[in-house]
Order: structure tokens, then C-alpha cells, then sequence
């Protein structure tokens, strides 16, 4: 995929906490539904569900131009699982930590998403769910209501932190649903 196309895609700049409080229109995401002691199994099996679809042959094709391809989309929910693994340990061994910064769009352009491959994707993103499903495996009783704060001053407990990253998960599995239904690309 060339620049030009990498560079079509419109940064996401909207503020997705609002998930925590009501039910996402698109996905259908309900945060209150989510029993937290699930979450490690539920970031498993959304991998499962990665690993499965990146072995598609469209797995590389893009829907519309301005459109990430399924695998572009492995790429990030790579990088959201690293990120939010990294959170939850900070969260777990450190008081009210504050987290660094990160562009979402930016790694996607610096990490060439648009060029990399899916065989090569699954392994990374099976890893990196691994690594946050373990985290969530060790919270303890107590310990859900550890808060942490994003660099925006979202405030978050590991409760709502584990809500907030399914529902990233969650979305863009129905971000790419048209692999699974059999549908071309540009359904």
C-alpha cells in the first residue's frame, strides 16, 4: 500500500470514554454488562478472533481508501493491548499513576501499519493479548478501584480501564466484520 494511501486516514481525535456510560451505537458494546472477572478471557478470545480473521487472503485489502484494512486493524489492537498492559501493571504496582501519551495515529504512520503482514501481525497481537489477559487475571478483590489518569485527565479505576479496553477491542472486531460475513471489501 502506497503513502499516499497510509496517509488518507483521518486521525480518530473523539473521546471514547462516554462507552463507560452508555451502550455504543455501532458495536453495541455495553460496559455494564461486562463482568470484570471476565475480562482476561474476553481479551484472549478477541485475539482468537484476530488470529482467524488476519488469515483471510482480503486480510490486507482496505474496504475504502480512507479505510483500515483488517490488518491495519491487527496491528492496533496490537498496540492497544500493549498499551493498556502497560497501564493496568502501572495501575497495579503505583499510586494513581498518570500515563504517558499515546497517538494512536501517530504509531500507526511510524509503524507502517499499512505494510505490514498479517502472518506476521498474529503472533505479536496473540502476545500482546496475552500479556494484558494475565494483568487482568491478577487483580485482586481489592484491587479494581486502583484509579490511574491519562495525560487528558480522564480519570480510570482498573474497573473501568479493563470496560474501556474491551470496548476498543470489541469495535474494531465489528470494524472488520464484513471478513467473516464473506463480503468483498467494499460491501
Amino acid at each position: 500500500m502506497s503513502t499516499e494511501q497510509a496517509a488518507a486516514i483521518e486521525p480518530d481525535t473523539k473521546d471514547w470514554t462516554w462507552v463507560l456510560e452508555e451502550s455504543c451505537p455501532d458495536c453495541g458494546f455495553d460496559a455494564a454488562a461486562v463482568n470484570r472477572t471476565t475480562l482476561g478471557r474476553a481479551v484472549r478470545d478477541n485475539a482468537a478472533f484476530w488470529a482467524e480473521v488476519l488469515g483471510d487472503p482480503r486480510s490486507g485489502t482496505r474496504p475504502e481508501p480512507s479505510v483500515w484494512s483488517p490488518t491495519e486493524y491487527g496491528c492496533h489492537v496490537r498496540d492497544v493491548n500493549r498499551v493498556f498492559a502497560g497501564r493496568l501493571e502501572q495501575m497495579l504496582t503505583q499510586d494513581d499513576p498518570l500515563f504517558a501519551n499515546w497517538d494512536q495515529d501517530e504509531t500507526a504512520v511510524a509503524d507502517r501499519y499499512d505494510e505490514q503482514r498479517a502472518a506476521d501481525v498474529v503472533p505479536d497481537l496473540v502476545a500482546a493479548a496475552e500479556l494484558a489477559a494475565g494483568w487482568y487475571d491478577r487483580v485482586g478483590d481489592d484491587d479494581w478501584d486502583r484509579p490511574g489518569r491519562r495525560s487528558n485527565g480522564s480519570v480510570f479505576t482498573v474497573d473501568t480501564l479493563g470496560r474501556y479496553h474491551l470496548h476498543d477491542l470489541v469495535h474494531h472486531r465489528w470494524d472488520v466484520r464484513w471478513v467473516q460475513a464473506g463480503q468483498d471489501a467494499r460491501h
